[in-house]
């Protein structure tokens, strides 16, 4: 079988220490071409290709001059939406980091950029393919579960502020804070588990307490560069409440940095049935048996999310299968941040 032809655009952290050895791993995948617009960062990357390979400062650039099977987009989250969109119309198809784009009015035009091009486009929905993610499936497929009905989810972190001064803090390169960094993650997982249930309002609050602390706790702080006396415009702490149109809910809470014990990230969710707990990866069943209440721990693996929504991106374009994401998702999530936002600087609840 002909190798696919990849292009990855954006060299920074999550493209050389996830997209890129992943796909080095793959058979039916071969790195042609690369892109980023600081031109330091391109030879040190194809050396780590391991091979010669195309080299471009400008996206446009590359798709003009290059026959392109799949694009990588690992850019930060201001051009998500402009290069997924170019690359979808140029002919290939495309694998965006999350999270899907900042507006609704750019997701609703990725959308639009998959149906008349006719290819594949998914965001990177990770946690989707944790072990414990395959368990819960199995038991909400059979009904064990029941209705989940409400719940809530997070990644709270103690001191854990990605790249202080550079794009991470600065909101009209990221969107903003760990509710768009860290939330599309968890949001995602429960709403994805709970059938992906129609938002119609939310409300919340957020802060910014800590943009001035240079203490670190966490391996994720390491993300982006840190460009000392930045920008530093976004939140450190998110909270608030997502209704769903059949009267569902869920509770979110997401923070680079806030005084708590340790961090956590977690995906709870309460069914009639049986409820469940994702904490850091680990899964706990909360039921009752025999007149008796029941808490089982269930063993499952470590998080390989990333490298198995990697391999199922390119077995939905080899092998037809049958994507676990759909962009109307996406821009349901991004309307929900965009109103988380809007929420706390009103005030008031955001209808959707």
């Amino acid at each position: 079988m002909k190798k696919l032809s990849v292009a990855i655009v954006g060299c920074g952290g999550i493209a050389t220490n996830t997209h890129l050895p992943i796909l080095k791993e793959m058979e039916l995948t071969d790195v042609t071409a690369i892109c980023d617009i600081n031109p330091a960062k391109l030879a040190p990357f194809e050396e780590k290709v391991g091979h010669p390979v195309e080299k471009f400062t400008d996206y446009r650039e590359m798709l003009k001059k290059t026959k392109l099977d799949s694009v990588h987009v690992c850019t930060p989250n201001y051009v998500h939406a402009e290069i997924s969109c170019a690359a979808l119309d140029a002919g290939a198809n495309v694998l965006c980091e999350k999270p899907d784009a900042m507006t609704g009015a750019e997701a609703e035009a990725m959308k639009a950029a998959r149906d008349r091009s006719g290819k594949v486009l998914m965001v990177m929905r990770n946690n989707r393919f944790l072990d414990a993610s395959d368990v819960v499936r199995s038991l909400i497929a059979e009904g064990k579960t029941g209705e989940l009905y409400t719940g809530r989810c997070g990644w709270i972190r103690r001191r854990g502020i990605p790249g202080a001064g550079g794009w991470f803090t600065t909101k009209a390169q990221s969107g903003g804070g760990p509710l768009i960094d860290l939330g599309v993650h968890f949001i995602d997982l429960a709403m994805h588990f709970m059938g992906s249930p129609k938002p119609v309002a939310v409300s919340g609050c957020t802060y910014r307490k800590f943009q001035n602390s240079t203490i670190s706790d966490s391996v994720h702080s390491a993300f982006g560069e840190k460009k000392e006396n930045g920008t530093f415009d976004v939140e450190d702490l998110a909270i608030g409440l997502i209704r769903f149109a059949d009267g569902r809910s869920l509770q979110i809470e997401f923070s680079w940095a806030s005084n708590i014990e340790q961090e956590m990230n977690f995906v709870e969710l309460r069914g009639e049935k049986m409820g469940f707990s994702i904490h850091n990866d680990a899964l706990t069943l909360y039921g009752e048996e025999g007149g008796h209440l029941t808490n089982t721990t269930v063993r499952v693996g470590q998080n390989f999310g990333h490298m198995r929504y990697i391999h199922h991106y390119y077995d939905v374009l080899t092998k037809g299968a049958k994507p676990i994401y759909d962009i109307t998702e996406g821009i349901d999530m991004i309307r929900i941040l965009n109103a988380m936002y809007e929420s706390a600087e009103t005030g008031r609840e955001i209808r959707l």
